[in-house]
Order: C-alpha cells, then sequence, then structure tokens
C-alpha cells in the first residue's frame, strides 16, 4: 500500500501550531498540533479532555458564518491534536482568524457542554470541561501571532 500523506510529516520535529496538512479539490485539511509528538514527558489530550474539546469546538465552528463550509472536526488517534476539515471558500487567514476565536470560546465556556446527554453521545459520561479550557487557554497563546507562512510542515 501506499503511504498516506499525513504518515509523511516528519513528527519528530513538528512543533504545536496551525498547519494545512493537504488539499483535495475544494477540500482543505487543517491539522492542528495542540501537543509536541513523540514527547519524552508522554503529555499527550486525555480522551475526556478531547471529547469535550471536540463537542465546544465542532458546536462552535457550525454555529458561525462560516458553517456551511466546515466539513468535519475531529482528534487525532495519537492524541496530539486536531484535524479541521473545510471547504476552500474560507482563506487560511480566515481560518486562523476562527480558530483563535474558537479556541477562545472554549477557554471561557461555562455551562453544560452541548451534545452530552445520553441519547446525543455515544459516550456521555467521558467529559472533561476544565481540561478543555486549559487547553484551548494554552492554544490560544500558540496561534496568537499564527499566520499564513506558519502553516507549512517544517522538512
Amino acid at each position: 500500500m501506499e503511504r498516506i500523506a499525513s504518515f509523511s510529516v516528519n513528527h519528530d520535529v513538528l512543533e504545536k501550531g496551525l498547519y494545512i496538512s493537504r488539499i483535495d479539490g475544494d477540500i482543505v485539511t487543517y491539522d492542528i498540533r495542540m501537543k509536541k509528538p513523540n514527547n519524552p514527558e508522554n503529555d499527550y489530550l486525555e480522551n475526556g479532555t478531547m471529547h469535550t474539546f471536540e463537542h465546544l469546538f465542532a458546536t462552535y465552528v457550525r454555529n458561525t458564518k462560516y458553517s456551511e463550509n466546515i466539513i468535519y472536526v475531529g482528534p487525532m488517534g495519537c492524541r496530539t491534536g486536531f484535524y479541521f476539515l473545510v471547504r476552500d471558500k474560507i482563506s487560511h487567514k480566515e481560518v486562523i482568524k476562527l480558530l483563535q476565536d474558537t479556541f477562545a470560546f472554549i477557554a471561557d465556556f461555562e455551562g453544560k457542554i452541548p451534545g452530552t446527554n445520553r441519547e446525543e453521545c455515544g459516550n456521555y459520561k467521558e467529559h472533561n470541561l476544565q481540561g478543555a479550557k486549559d487547553t484551548a487557554k494554552y492554544m490560544v497563546k500558540v496561534l496568537e501571532n499564527w499566520t499564513e507562512e506558519k502553516m507549512i510542515y517544517a522538512k
């Protein structure tokens, strides 16, 4: 089998941030790297944190003016970040701003996590709001001065 694009990225040099992972027709896949891959401290996103982050992330972006161009929000299996797929009608610069706003929303979120009733979620009990908020606060700082030029993977 052919090696897929995401396995061709050198994870040993990958830093926290926002990257263009791939472009397939009019769909752009962004790599939101929240943890340093293969870090010696074994610091990865905890399942409840990731789950809550995904609920808040998906709910927020699908309630913005970009909603019809949002394809997918989901965690990476390696627990170091998220994939964010959008139509190319949203510019890279707009995606940066959208994610800055999204993470600020998550960092300040109070109340009931959307989609956490038994009938709405297949694992409704495993959530960590404080973990999601802490992760978002950190990512707000990471993306604070992010630019389109920084969205290219280092070799």
